[in-house]
Formats: structure tokens, sequence, C-alpha cells
């Protein structure tokens, strides 16, 4: 458990990390999680963690956490988050943990304007139980952020280190926006000095417009630029695009009639 303070959204996330042994399927040269390796989550203790989460929001709520660490205009609770140091959804233990976030939730009489946010490559959610977990996220204000950096097989491979088709993606994201509100999550960067290319920006676009012609409904694309260093191998060759570059690929985005949000 751990809390994430944001000024940009004006208040405070309650990260669950359900991959503290640092394993992920994929491998994503930007990722900030030191020695990353290749695996799925560790059994995960649920009494521990609901123990950790009744703390955590007794200490928000009733405690001094937010008057000594939150700055005034931030002290309140955004939203709950599965994400951390690895695939949260890898866990087998998956649909458990979002059951026990709504007894939670329901016990301390949360706002309902409180997210429960699930940040995904969505490679598992061919799984049941993933499924099931997503579903009943839809309950409690759910949103899921789906990972996509690239339409293009080959820089998919050498940004995510991850083989999966579009039509596979397509399928699972199809999957994930008919059981709760998904929206893409892309991270655009440069590698050795250069943007994604004009191929690579037709290709995301193309992408777009498949899954709107197969009635995917999205909720829209989440655009990040890198916030924090790379702890990967590839970390002296990643670096910022320039804003207006970030705003001019929104602004494609957005002529497709799909709402978009930037985060540089």
């Amino acid at each position: 458990m751990y809390p994430v303070i944001s000024r940009r959204s004006g208040g405070v996330s309650i990260g669950i990390n359900l991959n503290p042994n640092n394993a992920c399927n994929w491998r994503c040269i930007y990722c900030q999680v030191p020695d990353l390796k290749r695996g799925s989550a560790p059994k995960i203790d649920l009494i521990r963690l609901e123990q950790e989460l009744r703390i955590f929001l007794r200490e928000s709520l009733e405690g001094d956490f937010m008057a000594q660490k939150v700055p005034p205009e931030c002290q309140r609770i955004n939203d709950i988050a599965l994400s951390g140091n690895g695939e949260p959804t890898s866990a087998k233990a998956f649909a458990e943990v979002i059951e026990i976030i709504a007894r939670v939730k329901h016990e301390f009489v949360l706002p309902e304007s409180i997210k429960l946010v699930l940040i995904t490559n969505g490679s598992l959610i061919n799984r049941e139980t993933v499924q099931e977990g997503i579903a009943r996220m839809a309950s409690l204000n759910g949103e899921v952020w789906f990972k996509f950096d690239s339409a293009l097989a080959q820089r998919r491979l050498q940004i995510n280190n991850a083989s999966i088709s579009n039509a596979t993606i397509l399928r699972h994201l199809k999957l994930s926006a008919s059981l709760c509100p998904t929206w893409i999550q892309t991270c655009v960067f440069k590698i050795d000095g250069d943007p994604a290319s004009g191929e690579e920006i037709d290709a995301y676009l193309n992408f777009l417009r498949t899954a709107l012609q197969q009635g995917i409904k999205l909720q829209g694309i989440l655009l990040y630029g890198l916030a924090r260093p790379s702890l990967q191998a590839e970390s002296s060759r990643l670096s910022n695009v320039a804003e207006d570059w970030m705003e001019k690929f929104a602004d494609a985005i957005r002529s497709l009639t799909i709402e978009v949000k930037v985060h540089p």
C-alpha cells in the first residue's frame, strides 16, 4: 500500500501493489521498477492486504496523515489504484482483491466519486478471474487504463518486449470496454532522439479507427510523457517529446472524435 499525491488531479491516490516481487510478464523500456524481472505476482496475503487498506483509510480519514503529509489543495482521496511493480492481473487472487476493496469501501462509507483504477497491459484479460474482477469494478466507479504504446508489432516488441498482435489487443480491449469503462493509456517519448515516426502515428490512428468500427466504446486516450527516469538498461536512450509534438498527436486523435487527456 502506498500513497501518491497528485497536484494535477488535486488529490491522493491509494496504490495497491500486487507485484512486490518486481515481476511482470512485459518489460517496458520506460519502466521505473528497479530489478524488474519476468514473471507474475506472488501469492497475495489477502488478510494483510485488507488490514493495510483499512489502516491507511482510517489514518487518511480520521488521523493526521492528510494534515501532515498532503498539501491543502490535495487533501482528499481521488482513487484506489491497482498498479505497482508489475502486471496486477497476473495475481491469481485478482477477483478476490476487488471484492476486498468493495467491502472496505462500503464499510468506510467512502464517496461514490472515489474511483477504483486498474492500470494494466491488458494481456491477461482472457482469464475468467480477471474478467470477473473487472466486471465487479464497474459497480465501484471503476476504470481500466489499458496500456497501448504502439500499433507497429516491431516497435511494440522494442518498447514493451511483448509479442502480441493487434488483433489480440483489439479483442482484449473490446472485452475490457464491455466489462468496465476503459481508457487507452499511451506513453510517448523519444528513442535515440527520435519520436514516433509518421508511419507509427498513422498505424496508431488506424488502430483507433478499427476499434471504433468494431464498436469498442472507449472513454478516451491518456497520453503520458516520461514522468520519472527509467530504471531499465535503455534508460539513457530515452527522452521526452516536446509538448507541442504531444499536443499535435493529441489533436490527430481528437479528430477521430475521441477524448484525449494529455500529461506531459
